[in-house]
């Protein structure tokens, strides 16, 4: 690659080297970096923006969430046709420009199906706190389906990320503005200001149609990864996270999958699998597993600490499910994702931005279908109980596989998000039981 140009990578998979696909563009570089059980991304820094850490899912830890078993893959994309695609921008370091740099961003794309403007899904959200935004939701309450791939990105690119959805879109269905309905693509956000250069808003539109093109099934990339790049949860560095639960044959066989982008919650409150994980982790002068006999009060904030523990930030919940359920189930399985989140222990403050959006493939709503009626199975409500649990569980371990995979990143001023020490946590839920 040309010198001044940086590579940015479509990440699909959690393997090295798996579903990357770069493009050249005029940025300023020098070097290459690597995330654990990730895949090339494009920055100046070698080793500074994020350290290389060997780290595990909820599950290989020993933390296993609820009753129901996981899907193969333990993801939103065990349900069948959904493809997932990320794109993640670093590059800078040090003091903030804005406008410039440093960058610690990305977007994260979820397809429900293919050929989804013609084969549409039947959708439905929940808004626990409303302090951010996911735009489209008032055509999704309004027609009760989704007709386009749903973005996650920063706050302040939002727009830019809609652009790139429309662009895409168009380029597959050229009649959309024209002789076709127009669209108001779903996009969600969160800020990632605390360690990146927002204003820049250095998400194009061309790094979400990249992010589109290289979206696939299989195993997705968690943490630091696309819109999670720049992400703190409960005052530890969080991300993307995805888990899944498959029901017994006798409960329907039905796979629920969730994906979420965690920037929520303050690292007193972190509850994990039922132990008080945030109030015992910062207690000074006790061997890992332990606690002293009273709370150690916080530390003094410094200019590298973004006042990660006390945050409120946001979270985006995008739940899957093969189910043959309609938009006024999914709204109900929506609010149930809330208590998953309740479970990581956040009680969705003031300041939270919490926004659930449900989909289900168990059905084809038609683009303009010419008779005057189609057909639609639907789920009995009296048959629901078994998904909103799954629903429940996979959202409570999507929260901590977003925890449990994402990197430490250093951000703009220096500021640094540490990850979730998987040593010290392993002693702490060993204490707790």
């Amino acid at each position: 690659m040309k010198p001044g140009c940086v590579r940015r990578a479509v990440l699909t998979g959690p393997k090295r080297g798996a579903g990357v696909r770069t493009q050249a563009v005029c940025l300023i570089t020098t070097g290459l970096l690597l995330l654990p059980s990730v895949t090339a991304l494009s920055g100046e820094q070698t080793a500074i923006a994020t350290v290389k850490e060997e780290r595990e899912r909820a599950r290989a830890l020993g933390i296993v969430v609820g009753r129901y078993q996981p899907g193969p893959l333990n993801s939103i994309t065990d349900v069948a046709g959904v493809k997932v695609g990320h794109v993640t921008l670093i590059r800078g370091e040090g003091a903030l420009k804005p406008g410039e740099g440093p960058v610690r961003t990305g977007v994260t794309v979820v397809i429900p199906r293919d050929d989804v403007w013609n084969k549409k899904v039947p959708a439905g959200a929940f808004v626990l706190n409303g302090t951010g935004e996911m735009t489209g939701l008032a055509w999704v309450a309004e027609s009760g389906f989704l007709e386009y791939p749903i973005a996650l990105t920063n706050t302040l690119n939002v727009p830019r990320v809609a652009n790139g959805v429309m662009n895409w879109m168009i380029a597959r269905y050229p009649a959309i503005g024209i002789t076709d309905d127009t669209l108001t693509p779903v996009v969600a956000e969160c800020d990632d200001s605390r360690l990146n250069d927002s204003q820049g808003r250095h998400v194009t539109e061309g790094d979400v149609v990249r992010a589109l093109e290289g979206a696939k099934g299989g195993p997705v990339a968690e943490g630091s990864v696309g819109a999670g790049t720049g992400m703190v949860s409960y005052g530890f560095k969080g991300g993307i996270g995805t888990a899944s639960r498959r029901l017994p044959e006798a409960e329907g066989g039905y796979t629920v999958g969730v994906l979420v982008n965690a920037n929520h919650g303050r690292r007193e409150d972190l509850v994990v699998n039922g132990v008080p994980v945030g109030k015992l982790y910062d207690r000074e002068g006790a061997p890992l597993g332990s606690a002293p006999p009273g709370p150690t009060p916080p530390p003094a904030l410094s200019r590298n600490s973004p006042v990660a523990g006390q945050s409120e930030g946001s979270i985006i919940v995008i739940i899957a499910t093969d189910a043959p359920t309609d938009s006024r189930q999914l709204g109900r399985l929506a609010k149930r994702a809330a208590l998953g989140l309740a479970r990581t222990g956040s009680t969705a403050r003031h300041g939270s931005g919490d926004f659930m959006l449900g989909f289900s493939t168990g059905n084809v709503i038609p683009h303009y279908p010419q008779e005057r009626t189609f057909s639609m199975n639907q789920l009995a409500d009296t048959h629901l109980n078994p998904l909103f649990t799954a629903t429940v569980e996979a959202t409570e371990e999507a929260i901590l596989n977003a925890l449990m995979m994402a990197s430490t990143v250093v951000g703009r001023d220096g500021r640094r998000v540490e990850a979730i020490s998987q040593q010290r946590l392993r002693a702490l839920l060993a204490g707790g039981r």
